[in-house]
């Protein structure tokens, strides 16, 4: 079974048609969470994760979301919050807030966490994988997101993947990312795909979001 790998769409549209666009064939995609946050696209976003995504966790930002004053020391965030509260339908609203913290799929082989499988909001990066070993002992795999840097690894024969951000990568790399699981192999591999920065980036001064929330997109950081 091949399955497509997404996290960290950040309502970042053009990045995400981008990546579906590149995707090769898969039996299902599965997302680990941060539908909204930061760029112009929430409802888009939401509505497209939800047509395309077998299943869904909830990211920090889809957590927060009706509550952005919680980020308010962040302009960025905040603004991208506030700007998503202002724009989805109490519908999407409502499964944002719904969505589940973690779950299983590929037959409940795999765990799909947004951040730490325990320390919810502890940022997991690539070279902190390892760590991870505690929480593979019953999979053969967990899926997260949350450090928009993509990377792959396996611990003791099982695997750990960041299939990195969709829409706000921060890997010195400004491609979209994205990955895609093989079930059989138990491997992944992780893709990069160009899209329109420069519309995001204008649609993003359109709609009154702070300029660095753009500019950060063509430095992939």
């Amino acid at each position: 079974m091949r399955i497509g790998l997404l996290s960290d769409v950040h309502a970042n549209l053009p990045a995400l048609e981008a990546v579906l666009d590149d995707m090769p064939d898969v039996d299902s995609i599965v997302c680990a969470g941060d539908v909204v946050g930061y760029n112009p696209w929430p409802a888009d976003c939401v509505e497209r994760i939800r047509d395309v995504a077998a299943v869904t966790v909830q990211g920090n930002h889809d957590r927060m979301v009706e509550t952005p004053v919680r980020y308010a020391a962040n302009q960025m965030a905040h603004a991208g919050l506030q700007y998503a509260l202002d724009t989805l339908s109490e519908a999407q609203l409502e499964w944002l807030r719904e969505l589940p913290a973690s779950t299983t799929f590929g037959n409940g082989d795999y765990l799909l966490v947004h951040s730490h499988p325990e320390h919810r909001g502890n940022y997991v990066y690539p070279e902190d994988f390892a760590e991870l070993r505690p929480y593979l002992e019953d999979y053969d795999g967990v899926v997260l997101g949350h450090t928009h840097v993509q990377g792959k690894a396996h611990v003791d024969g099982r695997l750990v993947v960041n299939p990195g951000s969709v829409g706000q990568p921060r890997d010195g790399n400004s491609n979209a990312a994205y990955a895609v699981l093989d079930t059989e192999e138990n491997d992944a591999e992780l893709h990069r795909v160009h899209y329109d920065v420069d519309r995001v980036h204008h649609e993003i001064a359109v709609e009154g979001l702070p300029a660095e929330s753009g500019d950060r997109l063509f430095l992939g950081k």
